[in-house]
């Protein structure tokens, strides 16, 4: 099999979407698989469009692209659409109808989560079979070897990281744990590590800050603490969770976007600043039952990449019937609109 991946591979911290891309186009070669990141070679099987805007420089082709590809050059190629992102994400009003617009190329529609399947935008516009691919974390890096847990005294070493410095990635909840540092009480319970980017001006009074890590040096660093924290608002489908849970930290995470999916029975949930205390206390009452689950923590690399191969060879198999029933021109202004993302 030949797959077209729409992700150059970039080093160093570059987010979830690089962390994806990474691991797929490993899992994909170690299964024997060919990976190409252009629509070059005639003979592609499958085609992943994973981010449809042309002036992201990780973005290696988008919709325009592959419809052009499946019109003149092999209408035999099978495309999948990777959703990992959503309005509600970042407050913004373009990215849902830009999705959707890209959508006019798929066959199959694959979602990081299935919060976002039950957004307005996707049961008006969903005309695709659809499947639900979750992210997964590079296992071999985020493990638990050397990560020591809390024993009880002294303060618990809390973590959180983040590539994205929007705002509601989650730092009205970051801003309130800073808050309760101010107090020696807290100090002597409490202590806060934020690895990433910071949204413009903002500034930690207490909280430890680290900038962007990834790799060995962010697995390393997430050790160093008793647990994680992600209040993520309206994440579509992180992998910053599932990074700090395989590195063996329970979680404390926000009741919102996909992080319920992805966190149910391995820590503790909060709605807000509100309630955060109160999910902090209950993670430390019952601290050491919630570490000797994490070793459970499904949510690796491995089984994403299981499920994307399992996910390709069940829709080549249907090759000959999508084909006959797709139709690139059934709308010929979407066709062109696709074009200008190319």
């Amino acid at each position: 099999m030949k797959v077209a991946l729409g992700h150059r591979l970039m080093e160093g911290p570059w987010g979830g979407g690089n962390m994806f891309a990474h691991a797929l186009a490993d899992g994909l070669e170690r299964a024997g698989h060919a990976v190409r990141f252009d629509l070059a070679d005639r003979d592609i099987d499958a085609i992943v469009l994973t981010d449809p805007r042309w002036r992201n420089p990780a973005s290696a082709f988008g919709p325009g692209a592959i419809l052009r590809y499946l019109w003149l050059r092999n209408p035999d190629a099978i495309v999948i659409h990777r959703i990992n992102e959503c309005d509600l994400r970042k407050g913004t009003r373009h990215v849902d109808a830009m999705l959707a617009r890209a959508n006019y190329c798929a066959d199959v529609t694959a979602f990081v989560g299935k919060w976002l399947t039950e957004l307005p935008v996707w049961r008006a516009n969903r005309r695709t079979p659809f499947k639900i691919l979750r992210n997964g974390a590079d296992d071999a890096m985020f493990n638990g070897s050397g990560q020591i847990p809390w024993d009880g005294t002294g303060p618990l070493r809390l973590v959180t990281h983040h590539w994205g410095f929007n705002a509601m990635k989650g730092f009205d909840v970051y801003s309130a744990i800073d808050a309760l540092l101010d107090a020696p009480e807290w100090r002597a319970r409490l202590a806060f590590t934020y690895v990433g980017n910071l949204p413009a001006g903002f500034r930690f009074r207490n909280a430890s800050y680290v900038p962007p890590l990834s790799g060995k040096a962010l697995a390393d660093e997430l050790r160093r603490h008793h647990a994680y924290v992600t209040a993520s608002q309206f994440e579509p489908g992180g992998n910053h969770q599932n990074e700090g849970a395989c590195c063996g930290l329970p979680l404390l995470y926000r009741n919102s976007g996909c992080l319920p999916e992805y966190c149910a029975g391995f820590g503790e949930v909060f709605d807000g600043p509100g309630d955060f205390v109160a999910a902090f206390g209950r993670l430390t009452a019952g601290y050491a039952a919630a570490h000797a689950k994490m070793p459970a923590y499904p949510w690796t690399a491995r089984r994403m990449c299981t499920d994307w191969l399992a996910a390709f060879d069940e829709i080549l198999a249907r090759r000959r019937e999508i084909v006959a029933a797709r139709r690139l021109w059934r709308s010929p202004a979407a066709f062109l609109r696709a074009q200008v993302a190319a």
